[in-house]
């Protein structure tokens, strides 16, 4: 995120457009969980993103102001409680797609979300959280394909979660054709690297680097609710 707000800084587009990418969704499902119909979910989340790019929101975004989620949130209901016009829709962003929305992709995760009666807001969180956790997850895959330990990673990912009594490290050698130890040694590895990543991911969210255990233990919060 602080490279995004950095304008100075080379990488400062690719960052913001790689925030959009992440986090479009857990606003789309937050809007639409409001109650407004596909289309106009759309049309919103796009004007949204078209006016944080355009406008330099991010500046407004600092670290007595709260995380990231809460400013990005707060922002949106900003839009849908005062600027939403739909018969404007057609101008928005000067008629240009600033992030590319996968809107069949997003209506087909929507109707998979949980009970309606789940409130926009926890909703939204929710999907904040399931964003980090793909995010760290994608990063530690690369990570291991890129030291050509991809088939591993591709065997043990079930294992980063699971209690350690539960582990069958018999099977794990087997599949990995490794001795159990090195089958223990290679999940301990990768459970220790994945609470890093994890970490890290959450980090980048967060004006100030003080704020990142509490961030992980909000996080981690929300993923355990049911």
């Amino acid at each position: 995120m602080l490279a995004a707000q950095d304008k100075s800084s080379p990488d400062a587009a690719a960052a913001l457009e790689t925030l959009c990418r992440a986090y479009w969704y857990p606003l789309y499902a937050f809007v639409r969980r409001s109650g407004h119909l596909p289309e106009d979910a759309q049309d919103l989340t796009q004007e949204f993103f078209a006016r944080l790019l355009q406008k330099h929101w991010l500046d407004a975004a600092e670290p007595e102001r709260g995380r990231f989620r809460t400013f990005l949130i707060m922002a949106l209901k900003r839009l849908l409680a005062n600027e939403w016009d739909r018969t404007q829709a057609a101008k928005r962003g000067g008629g240009q797609r600033s992030v590319p929305l996968d809107t069949k992709f997003a209506e087909t995760r929507y109707a998979q979300e949980p009970a309606a009666t789940m409130p926009a807001d926890f909703l939204y969180e929710r999907r904040w959280a399931l964003t980090l956790l793909d995010q760290a997850m994608a990063s530690l895959r690369a990570e291991y394909e890129r030291d050509g330990r991809g088939n591993d990673f591709e065997q043990l990912k079930e294992y980063l979660v699971a209690e350690r009594g539960s582990i069958p490290y018999a099977k794990i050698a087997g599949e990995l054709k490794v001795a159990e130890g090195a089958a223990r040694v290679a999940v301990h590895r990768l459970r220790k690297r994945f609470r890093e990543t994890f970490r890290e991911t959450i980090a980048q969210t967060v004006t100030n680097p003080g704020e990142a255990d509490a961030e992980v233990r909000y996080v981690i919060e929300v993923l355990s609710r049911v």
